[in-house]
C-alpha cells in the first residue's frame, strides 16, 4: 500500500498543526490537498507541504487522491463537511466539536449509520496523552478500589479563537473533559451543575469566569471541573481521582526545579499546544494507521454526540441554578461494536 492522500479543509493554527505533524513525521502518510478561506492561512500550509490548492471544500473531499480528510475549519461548518465526507465514503478526522449543537452531531450518527460502515473519529486528543492513558491504566487496573470523586481543572492563561461567552466556556473549552472524564470512568453522566463564581477582573463586560461544572455519573462518582480562562499564570489541566484506597492524580510534563538566590521556580506550559503537542502527533499517527487497516478506532461520532448533549444541559443547568438530569438515551449498537 502506498501513502495515504489527505485532504485537509481548514489551515489556521490548529490545521496548520495538523499539517506539520502529518508531513514531518507520519511517513506512510502526506497531505495532497488544502482548502482555507483565508488566503494567507492556505499560503503558510500549501508551503509547508507541497499540497494543491482546492478552492471548493467539496472537490477536495470527492478528488480521487484524497483517501481521507481531516476538517479543522470554523467550528460551525464541522457537519457540512463532515456529512459530505460520509457521501463521499472518506474517512473524516473532524477536530472537536464535532458539530457546534447536539442535534448537528445526531445528523452525523444518522448518516454515518446510514453508510453502515464507521468513517468519523473525533478530535479528542487527550485520549491520546501518555498521562491520561497512565492514569487510565491506574484506575483500570482495580488496584486503587472504586473511584468516588475526580476533581479536575482547566486553566487558560487568555482566551483564544473566537469571542468566548459565559455559555461558551461550557460548549467549547469544557467539551475535552466531557469527553475525557467519561473515557476514564468507562461510564455516563446522570446529572450536570454549573456554578458561576465571582468574575475574574480580566473577563469582559457579561463573561462569567470562572465557573465550577459538577458531574454526577450513573454509578453515583461526583465530577466537579473548575474552568477558567484568564489564569495569568499558565496553561494547566488537573485531574485527581478520590478512590476507596488513596488518591492518584494525573502527571504533567514537569520543567526543570531551579532553587537560586533564595528562590525555587518551575516553569508552566504556556499553552495547549506545548502540552498536548505529543498527543496530537500519537493521535494522527493512530489515526492514520486506523483508516489504513480500514477500521477507525479513535473517539466516535457518539462521543462528540454525548460531549455536545452533556454541554447543552451544563448550560442549561447554569441558566436554572440548579441540578438537572442528563437523559441522552442508550449508545447505538453500530457505535457498541466498533
Amino acid at each position: 500500500m502506498g501513502q495515504t492522500g489527505i485532504g485537509v479543509i481548514g489551515a489556521g493554527r490548529i490545521g496548520f498543526i495538523h499539517c506539520d505533524i502529518i508531513t514531518n513525521l507520519v511517513s506512510n502518510a502526506h497531505i495532497v490537498a488544502i482548502n482555507d478561506v483565508d488566503e494567507k492561512h492556505a499560503a503558510q500550509a500549501l508551503k509547508l507541504t507541497g499540497a494543491r490548492f482546492e478552492a471548493d471544500p467539496q472537490a477536495l473531499i470527492e478528488a480521487p487522491d484524497v483517501d481521507a480528510v481531516i476538517v479543522t475549519s470554523w467550528d460551525p461548518t464541522h457537519e457540512q463537511y463532515v456529512i459530505a465526507c460520509i457521501k463521499a465514503g472518506k474517512y473524516v478526522f473532524c477536530e472537536k466539536p464535532l458539530s457546534n449543537t447536539s442535534d448537528g452531531c445526531r445528523r452525523i450518527m444518522e448518516a454515518e449509520i446510514a453508510g453502515g460502515k464507521r468513517l468519523v473519529q473525533v478530535g479528542f486528543m487527550r485520549r491520546f496523552d501518555e498521562h491520561y492513558r497512565a492514569l487510565k491504566r491506574v484506575i483500570d487496573s482495580g488496584q486503587m478500589g472504586k473511584v468516588l470523586m475526580l476533581h479536575c481543572s482547566h486553566r487558560v492563561p487568555w482566551p483564544g479563537g473566537a469571542k468566548h461567552t459565559t455559555d461558551t466556556l461550557i460548549t467549547r473549552a469544557v467539551s475535552h473533559e466531557f469527553d475525557i472524564n467519561r473515557w476514564l470512568l468507562g461510564e455516563d453522566y446522570a446529572t450536570a451543575q454549573v456554578v458561576r463564581g465571582r468574575p475574574s477582573s480580566y473577563a469582559e463586560e457579561g463573561l462569567e469566569d470562572p465557573q465550577l461544572v459538577i458531574l454526577r455519573t450513573e454509578s453515583g462518582v461526583v465530577i466537579d471541573i473548575e474552568i477558567s480562562m484568564h489564569a495569568k499564570y499558565g496553561y494547566q489541566v488537573s485531574c485527581e481521582a478520590v478512590c476507596d484506597e488513596g488518591t492518584v492524580r494525573l502527571a504533567s510534563p514537569a520543567a526543570p526545579e531551579i532553587r537560586r538566590d533564595l528562590t525555587m521556580s518551575q516553569a508552566v506550559c504556556p499553552d495547549w499546544h506545548e502540552r498536548f503537542r505529543r498527543a496530537y502527533e500519537v493521535e494522527l499517527f493512530e489515526w492514520v494507521e486506523s483508516v489504513r487497516n480500514g477500521k477507525i478506532t479513535g473517539p466516535s461520532a457518539w462521543d462528540g454526540y454525548q460531549s455536545s448533549a452533556v454541554a447543552d444541559v451544563a448550560v442549561a443547568a447554569g441558566e436554572a441554578r440548579r441540578e438537572l438530569e442528563v437523559a441522552i438515551g442508550t449508545c447505538p449498537e453500530f457505535y457498541r461494536e466498533s
